[in-house]
């Protein structure tokens, strides 16, 4: 099958992107019209990533059985109607709903999605095949984001939801229409996946996810009102930083591969995490700079901030494939659910950060979250000498 039928299932995945990062440029614009406080609205990214993280093992087990294509569809369907009822609740109560719905409509659809193109690439073109999917997320960074935020500041945050539900619908179309049935594979079970998760190694290595992950929604998740804060920055310079945010992301995660092929995926993490310590650092010192300099300080640190954090994860990647190179599916699955685990961990101490009044110190609170993901990478480091010598 030609991969260019895979095309539906970038476009969902663009849509689960944008939806879940352009929530970080609509928080007070939400905060403000549901009339509640900005980490309460902080936290509706909590509840999205706690329940992706705990949803994806759980509805893969029980969807083991299901026809990929179907399965698909259903996933794509449920996150429309989803986006939907975010877009016409009238409270915060229903929203947080909303975002529970769409947290487990994504989790069913991205694994999903990622295991019908490994499928259909076979053992030769399944990296291709995979890049044509999660190309989806990446895009929707560059371009997903900044256009909800643009998007919000014209017609409302209301809106971004509606236009999200709108590309849901013509994916859906797209894998109903064009996209043939694929019959399930074998799927890892839970108790499977939990003695992988318990091997000292592993759990290190997906530490430095969640932590990494952490740093980076504790500052993103609020990244808005940071900025709005320390440089009164307008809604179409928003735009303009999230913009470059998304491409430096892009390129971050390639430079990150690249880097990891030739130095190995060790080194790139630390030093990943070592270039998003002095993004955060540099981030922390904007709020004592004149306000006419600021934004030449800050664009700078986000640009660094997006190549370093992507560059990081797509390292590690390889990091828990090299562990287990015999069960890199149940890795990688896990990893899924450390990195939602570490967006909804950096969600939540940001919005106590914001709650205490203060925006200006995010930056440090997510260098702490660097500092302890170093750490990480040095254990690993160490209890790889020590198996190296017990062998």
């Amino acid at each position: 099958m030609s991969h260019s039928r895979l095309l539906w299932l970038t476009l969902g995945a663009f849509s689960i992107g944008t939806e879940g990062f352009m929530i970080a440029g609509l928080l007070p614009d939400l905060a403000r019209d549901l009339n509640v406080g900005l980490p309460a609205a902080g936290h509706l990214v909590t509840v999205f990533s706690c329940a992706y993280a705990l949803g994806a093992p759980v509805i893969a087990v029980l969807t083991a059985s299901l026809e990929r294509r179907s399965l698909l569809a259903a996933a794509m369907l449920c996150f429309g109607l989803a986006n939907v009822f975010a877009a016409m609740t009238p409270n915060y109560t229903g929203l947080l709903l909303a975002r529970l719905l769409l947290a487990f409509s994504a989790a069913g659809f991205m694994p999903a999605a990622s295991g019908y193109a490994a499928a259909v690439g076979g053992s030769e073109r399944r990296g291709r095949a995979l890049s044509v999917v999660t190309s989806g997320l990446t895009l929707a960074i560059i371009a997903g984001v900044p256009l909800g935020v643009l998007i919000g500041a014209r017609f409302g945050w209301r809106a971004t939801f509606a236009s999200v539900a709108g590309l849901a619908a013509v994916s859906l179309v797209g894998i109903l229409t064009r996209m043939p049935r694929q019959q399930p594979g074998i799927i890892s079970t839970l108790a499977e996946r939990f003695a992988l998760a318990k091997r000292p190694d592993m759990l290190a290595v997906l530490a430095t996810s969640v932590l990494t992950v952490a740093s980076t929604f504790t500052m993103y998740t609020y990244l808005s009102v940071f900025l709005v804060e320390t440089a009164g920055i307008s809604s179409a310079g928003l735009i303009v930083v999230f913009l470059a945010f998304g491409v430096a992301s892009a390129i971050g995660a390639w430079l990150g591969g690249a880097s990891t092929d030739r130095w190995g995926a060790g080194l790139t993490v630390l030093i990943g995490c070592s270039l998003t310590l002095f993004a955060y650092a540099v981030l922390s010192l904007a709020p004592g700079l004149p306000s006419s300099k600021t934004i030449f300080v800050l664009l700078p640190a986000v640009l660094v901030w997006g190549a370093a954090s992507w560059a990081t994860m797509t390292a590690q990647q390889a990091r828990l494939v090299a562990l287990a190179p015999t069960s890199a599916s149940v890795s990688l699955s896990l990893n899924s659910s450390a990195i939602y685990l570490g967006s909804a961990t950096g969600a939540a101490v940001g919005a106590m950060v914001v709650a205490d009044g203060a925006v200006v110190y995010l930056g440090r609170v997510a260098a702490l979250f660097s500092v302890a993901a170093l750490l990480t990478v040095l254990v690993v480091r160490q209890i790889s000498q020590r198996q190296r010598v017990a062998s």
